[in-house]
């Protein structure tokens, strides 16, 4: 592993090149905060997927794409003189020492769930009027739940045991089969979305990540697919001409692979 020393001589000569590029490269001349954001976010989710994929190192790859967004930006916010990359880092710096007072101070926790109950307070004491404040608008659904969850339960509105939100999945459930018969499909969507939302909640009590969890069968489901795709292919038979019959047997060997 390299030293502190190369490690901040790593950062200095990033630095350096973005100066030289924001000088120089036409393309990198024009950028704005606000043409960078989609492709921020793009590079987060390519991240993401090499996370999932256990890709170390497409992983080290990743992150200095992000790294390198971060670095842009506050190369932008040091030529409007708004702030600079020290700036960036001074901010982070202080937020994490403010919110690990029992780090950086003199308050006593037992466990993770203390911290986080902690970090909670804390973001309210500085002014904020609303545990769910940090939650952006903009997140898809299937992780905004999951972060609202996370929010209300560090301030301990939250079950006690994990089969007390799988009584609450049952009882979704039961709602949600009685509104199927009734045939309305807008209290059948909110019941769904009622069911969706306790299986969330309960994926937390397991200890699971309902978004790391979807992606991972997405990802399964296409392997198996494509497998399935291939075998047709093998036959000169389009999938549209086999029988369901005929695709669960090549379904079900791509389920051994």
């Amino acid at each position: 592993m390299n030293s502190r020393q190369d490690q901040l001589k790593a950062f200095d000569r990033l630095l350096t090149i973005m100066d030289e590029l924001r000088e120089q490269c036409p393309w990198d001349k024009k950028q704005t905060i606000e043409t960078l954001r989609h492709l921020t976010i793009e590079e987060t989710y390519e991240l993401g997927e090499a996370i999932l994929d256990n890709d170390l190192e497409e992983v080290k790859k990743e992150l200095g794409d992000v790294l390198l967004h971060i670095v842009f930006y506050a190369k932008i916010g040091s030529e409007t003189k708004d702030f600079d990359i020290a700036d960036v880092c001074n901010c982070i710096c202080e937020k994490l020492i403010s919110r690990h007072p029992h780090i950086y101070g003199d308050i006593k926790v037992e466990n993770e769930g203390d911290v986080k109950r902690n970090w909670e307070n804390l973001k309210l004491k500085e002014g904020k009027t609303s545990v769910l404040e940090g939650v952006p608008n903009s997140l898809p659904a299937l992780v905004k739940a999951n972060r609202i969850q996370e929010k209300v339960a560090g301030v301990g509105f939250d079950w006690e045991k994990p089969e007390q939100v799988w009584e609450k999945v049952q009882e979704e459930l039961n709602e949600l089969n009685d509104e199927i018969k009734t045939g309305n499909s807008e209290t059948i969507e909110s019941e769904f979305g009622d069911v969706l939302f306790s299986m969330v909640n309960y994926a937390r009590f397991l200890s699971i990540n309902p978004e790391n969890a979807l992606e991972r069968t997405n990802k399964k489901f296409s392997k198996r697919f494509q497998y399935l795709e291939n075998k047709a292919k093998s036959l000169n038979k389009p999938l549209k001409d086999m029988t369901l019959a005929e695709m669960d047997v090549f379904w079900e060997e791509a389920k051994q692979l």
